[in-house]
Formats: C-alpha cells, structure tokens, sequence
C-alpha cells in the first residue's frame, strides 16, 4: 500500500466532500500597475509576467486564473505579485485547501469550457465559484501534491533540457566552425560554388507534384517539372526569410525565382560542411551586409564574397558526423526528449485526474494507481563535452587545468596527530617523493579518506611549496599527504590521461605567488595554467613514447646511465694506465 492509500484509509475511508470554489477561497481582481514605479514585483496577465513593479497586491501563494484570453493558462505564484484587471488572483483558506492543491485541482477542470464570451475567451467569477472540487483532509492534499510535482517537475526539467540541447546544438555548431588554425585555408564562395536563382513563381506548386519545389520559406511546394539535378543548399533571396530559411538537397527540385542556390564545385569542399558552415554563421554575416528596402533583401555579390573557411576533408567530415547527429536529436519530433516530454504530460494528467477523482461522501474511493517517487538526474557537463568533440573533430584542444577537474588536497593533519612511527606514512614538502619521517594513525587515516578528498589511484599528485612542481603518481598504498602543500587534479580521464598530465607537469611553466617565506603554487595558479590534449589515442601514444625513453634515460641498469658508468671506469682504468709512469 502507498503513503497515499494509507493515508486515505487513515483519514477519508468513506469518501469526501466537494466544495463550491466560493466556499474554500475569494477570487479577486486586478487592477492597473502604471502609476507604479519600478522594481522587482512581477506583473502579471493572462499572458504571463508583464514587466516588474516596486509593490504587491498580494504576498501570500495563489492560482492565477486569466479573465480574458488564454482561459485555459493558470499560474502558481508563491512570491509577492502584482495582477492587471485581465487576470484574477485568490485568496485561498488555508484550513480548506493547498494554495498548490488547489492549482492542480483547477488544471484538471479545463477552464476553457466554462468561456462565458462569443469572441475573447471570457471568465467570470460567478462561474467560477460554482466549480466544484474534491477537498480531502489537508495531509491527502499534501501528498497528492507531492505525486502530481515530481511529475511537472521533471517535465519541466526534460523541456529545460530540450531547450538546453538545442542551445547546446547551437554553441557545438558555432564552436566547431570557429577556426582553430590561424594558417586555416579562406575562400570567398563565389571562388568554390555556382550560385543562381530559379525561375519558377509561387502560385505554380501544386498540392502533390513529383519534385519538391523551394519557394522563400522553410516550407517545401511540390512541382511536376523540375530545373535543377545536384546536390545544393537553398537560401531565400528575400523576403522575412533571410539568412533563416536554409535547405539541403540531393536530386532534382524546383526553385522559385527569388530563391538562392548554392552548388558546391570544389572538390575540397563538402556540401553538408558547407550547409552546417551556413546554417551556424550566415545570419550573422547578412545582417550586416544586406540591403534594407521594403524587405531585406540579398544581392549576388554578398554570396559571392561570403568568406568560408576550409579544413581537411577529414576534418569536415567529423563536423558532419557530430552536426547531424545533434539536428537529429534536436529536431526529430517522433524521438528523443520531444516525444519523452508530451509522453509525461500525459502521464501527469492521467494520474492528476486520478488522484484527484474522490467519490462524495458516502461512496467508496476509487483506487489510484501507485506513483513511484523517481526523479532523474539530468546534470550534464557540457564542458566536458565540448572538450571531447574538439578531440574527436580537431585532433586537440588547449584548455585550462580546470577545466579538466578541481585542484583537490587532502585534509589538514595537525602536529599532535602525527608520530615518528606510525602505521600510515604522512608526506610533507621536505619528504614528497622520498622516504617519509612522520606518520599517522590507521583509523585516522581510514577516517578522514571516507570524509575528505582523497587521491584516487594513478592521480598525480603535485608540489605546490618549496620543491615547485614535483611530481609523484600515486601508487594506491596507503599514506596521507601535506594538505595545500601538496594536491592533485581529480580529473575526468575520459578527456586526459593521468599519465599524460604527469609528462605535461613536466614541461609546465608554473606561475607563482612569491612575497612569503617561500614560494607557493596556489589552486588558482594550477587551474589556469594551460595544456594541449590530444584525442585518447594520441595520448597514448605519447605516452609510450616517453615511457620508452624515461626507461632509456632512467634505468641504472639498462639505457644511457649505465653506459655512461662504464664509460666512466673505462676512462678511469686508461686515465690511471696512461698516467703511471715509472719514477726517475
């Protein structure tokens, strides 16, 4: 049994009163906020906030129900507001009813069947207080909102995201066509594209025809004729859509003759490239370039001399692969969060009229399918990503330290917690990479890596006093480190390699704080220092490389170190052979 059939049993077991609107709240009017100064009170009409004011009508929750026009648009408001005279607000008995409860109550009654007006949808309060509504105990009332927010909640978080991935869409477009390489090749696309018009006018589309006919909006005409067999991208010529109206085709079509089309004839270009480069920066150029008359318009030379920037094949074909993935995403009705969003609207209202369908008192409540208490968690680091499609398109990125993950350190240990024979051996500055001189205990070691930052295995751990800049990967074992002394970088190896970070730190010319008794590398010097990553691959591929000369030129036993040795006594065994001479 679920927290709310339990306590419909507890409370309300046979059934539950209906109440008139006008016996649990008052509806109210509103009125004209002009003479008002400025602030940061919402108004409100039936179409939403309206500007902001320096005062309230009403500072206590309330459900907004529009007087006129969009009757069907109810608003919770539990902040002070302000309300104009073609929206009311109530003024809700707290020992009846939610202020939320009853939000939810109204959203099921449809308001827009109880339109009093032939023309302007029209509410009046008379019909208004006349709507009946279930009013069980407030505890049911309070669980049943609880249920029916999770379920707005996280569609409101799912649309959130949809608005989100298309911004992200957006961004990842105008970031991977930014240039990466000043020594990047230009072209004006008159230099790598046959441009024209077409010749056909709007009123010859037919409802069904054998060729798509491209007139100057984004919707698409049929023809039984066509002009044009390629492959090209159609742009309108003029008209409201300029610089927005872009279309990509393969095969024959028609065009009208006030549209624009595109053929790319450079081998070095692909269409597709050319379309996403467009799509991403052209409304930005011809706004800038376009001539105003009656409409803007776009003349021949402002495509010819459009400058398009031209990478590798390779690289074009990468942004294609990640562009027309995040259009399909962002863009395809029948998949993906469109379709997840209008499914859990539809969840909602179904369990909103179920739990809120009592019988009256005297009858038996109908049962209420079980409401799981699940929100998803839909965090996404966006950065992180972006900095894995640069890998994958480019090749590499130069990106800050902290970009990559946080400056991390362990907890402080304080003198009185260390021996000189502990369990657990304790670095600090002076022993960082050598033999420890101080310990301490294993519980408080076991305590304070459950509670506190804690290296995880193969993190590289770095000098930020004294010895600027040592390094020392850690190996796993147990043992604690100097706090701000002493940190590391917990950072996402899905973007760098920790044994990649550990050559990096090598090379790395760290900025640091002087003026104190000794030198320091702060956290934010860390974080902003700069790095190139490569791809993954890559990474590892440099990492074996200098793994391969570390062993070279480290190994006392093989390598460079033992030939110098013997090359040492062999110079000692002639030095000393060469220079014994018998005495006179």
């Amino acid at each position: 049994m679920s927290k709310l059939e339990e306590l419909i049993a507890e409370l309300c077991p046979d059934g539950v009163e209906y109440k008139e609107l006008s016996e649990i709240l008052t509806i109210k009017n509103g009125s004209d906020y002009k003479s008002f100064g400025t602030g940061d009170i919402p108004v409100y009409g039936s179409g939403g906030v309206m500007t902001y004011i320096d005062r309230a009508a009403y500072d206590k929750p309330s459900v907004l129900i529009p007087r006129k026009g969009s009757i069907d648009k109810l608003y919770y408001v539990d902040t002070p507001f302000w309300n104009v005279d073609t929206i009311f607000y109530t003024v809700i008995n707290l020992d009846y009813a939610l202020p939320r409860y009853v939000y939810h109550c109204l959203l099921r009654e449809h308001l827009e069947q109880y339109n009093t007006a032939g023309g302007v949808p029209s509410l009046t309060q008379k019909v208004l207080n006349k709507i009946k509504i279930p009013v069980p105990p407030l505890g049911v009332q309070s669980e049943i909102v609880r249920i029916l927010d999770n379920f707005t909640e996280l569609t409101a978080e799912l649309t959130a995201e949809l608005t989100a991935r298309k911004k992200q869409y957006e961004y990842y477009r105008t970031r991977l066509l930014v240039p990466q390489n000043a020594e990047l090749k230009w072209c004006r696309l008159g230099e790598i594209a046959d441009i024209g018009t077409g010749s056909s006018n709007t009123n010859e589309g037919l409802e069904e025809g054998l060729y798509p006919f491209y007139v100057r909006s984004q919707e698409v005409r049929r023809k039984n004729e066509y002009e044009f067999d390629e492959t090209a991208i159609i742009t309108a010529g003029d008209g409201v859509g300029v610089g927005k109206v872009l279309h990509y085709v393969e095969g024959k079509y028609a065009l009208h003759q006030r549209a624009y089309r595109i053929h790319i004839t450079d081998e070095n270009v692909i269409p597709k490239y050319f379309y996403h480069y467009m799509k991403g920066t052209f409304l930005e150029y011809i706004g800038k370039a376009a001539v105003n008359s009656s409409v803007t318009s776009i003349r021949r030379k402002m495509l010819d001399d459009y400058p398009v920037p031209v990478p590798s094949v390779e690289i074009q074909n990468r942004i294609i692969n990640v562009l027309d993935n995040f259009e399909s995403i962002c863009s395809d009705l029948n998949i993906g969060l469109p379709a997840e969003i209008e499914a859990r609207k539809k969840q909602y209202e179904f369990y909103r009229d179920a739990l809120l369908t009592f019988a009256e008192t005297g009858s038996i409540i109908a049962q209420t399918d079980r409401q799981t208490d699940r929100q998803t968690d839909r965090q996404t680091d966006e950065y992180n990503s972006l900095i894995r499609l640069c890998q994958y398109v480019f090749g590499y990125v130069r990106i800050e330290l902290g970009d990559i993950g946080k400056v991390s350190m362990c907890k402080r240990i304080m003198k009185a917690e260390t021996s000189t024979n502990g369990e657990v051996p304790f670095f600090k500055i002076g022993t960082f990479g050598g033999e420890p001189n101080a310990y301490i205990s294993k519980e408080t070691y076991e305590k304070y890596k459950s509670m506190y930052s804690y290296p995880n295995k193969g993190d590289v751990l770095i000098s930020a006093a004294g010895t600027i800049g040592r390094t020392v990967i850690y190996d796993g074992e147990p043992a604690y480190y100097q706090d701000s002394n002493i940190v590391w970088i917990a950072n996402d190896e899905r973007i760098v390699l920790n044994k990649y970070l550990f050559y990096c730190y090598q090379l790395q010319p760290w900025v640091v704080s002087t003026g104190g008794t000794i030198a320091r590398l702060y956290n934010d010097n860390i974080s902003k220092a700069k790095i190139y990553v490569p791809s993954i691959e890559k990474q590892l591929q440099i990492i074996e490389t200098l793994d391969r000369f570390d062993t070279l030129c480290s190994d006392i036993s093989t390598g460079l170190p033992a030939e110098i040795a013997a090359r040492q006594k062999q110079y000692e065994y002639y030095r000393d052979r060469l220079l014994s001479f018998k005495e006179l």
